[in-house]
């Protein structure tokens, strides 16, 4: 099954993992140089925005929500924090990255994700604890374990997080064709597209592992395919409506939220 390559990656010994208050130096897994969470500022809608900061060491990576065959996504744990009710991960458009004969989407140099948190309480302040397990990879992946808490938040918006976010994909309220097709262990979608200059594609389910789509240009439409393979590792109901694509170009990204498989 291809999901072995992301389980082997998060198998590596625990001794490549780390935890900081903050930014300690000492304390960090090979590849960061520094994590943190930014102040941010509070929205018009009273919610808190702030962002997670990763500065790499040069030639290292890190990934993006749904990585591909190899990545490894990021995963939060909010239990220490404080009047939280729901968090809202911004993620700014990704790259893609060779590395190891694997083709997977991320980040170089540094990643920085906004985060947008409803408060349970409103009106009431937000103080956030964030426990964060995410991949770090130069020829081989590591996994990494990072404790961080956020400073107060900030007197108003904060330019380098209103420039992640104007990298978020766009919305588009298209569903793209598509069709869905058993195979021994999940299923299979094709996803069809206009013909643009989008080189890289991503398709995501909830709970599901996903592989990097194969593309094709085919028929004036580009033909993206890939596998969904759950927990059960057997053919499963798969709901379109369910489904996220998006199309990743150098200088822009469109995500579509459910397909058609009508037509």
């Amino acid at each position: 099954m291809k999901a072995f390559v992301l389980l082997t990656c998060l198998a590596v010994p625990a001794l490549a993992q780390g935890a900081l208050a903050q930014s300690d130096p000492d304390d960090l897994p090979p590849g960061l140089v520094s994590a943190e969470l930014l102040p941010g500022w509070i929205t018009p809608d009273g919610h808190r925005m702030t962002a997670l900061r990763l500065e790499l060491e040069p030639g290292w990576k890190t990934y993006w929500r749904s990585p591909g065959d190899a990545g490894v996504p990021p995963r939060f744990d909010w239990q220490g924090s404080q009047n939280m009710a729901q968090v809202t991960p911004h993620w700014p458009r990704p790259e893609a990255i060779e590395s190891g004969g694997e083709r997977t989407l991320g980040y170089h140099d540094q990643l920085v994700l906004p985060l947008e948190i409803a408060p349970a309480t409103p009106g009431q302040p937000v103080d956030l604890q964030a426990k964060v397990d995410f991949g770090l990879c130069l020829d081989i992946c590591v996994p990494a374990h990072i404790v961080l808490t956020a400073p107060p938040v900030g007197d108003g918006p904060d330019p380098l997080i209103q420039s992640a976010l104007a990298e978020v994909p766009e919305q588009s309220p298209d569903h793209p064709l598509c069709r869905i097709e058993e195979i021994a262990d999940g299923m299979r979608v094709t996803a069809l597209f206009p013909d643009e200059n989008a080189p890289e594609v991503a398709m995501e389910l909830p709970d599901t592992w996903v592989s990097q789509p194969e593309l094709e240009q085919r028929d004036g439409m580009l033909h993206a395919q890939a596998d969904f393979v759950g927990e059960t590792g057997k053919p499963f109901a798969l709901d379109p409506s369910q489904l996220v694509l998006t199309l990743i170009a150098p200088d822009h990204a469109t995500e579509y939220r459910g397909c058609n498989t009508e037509g």
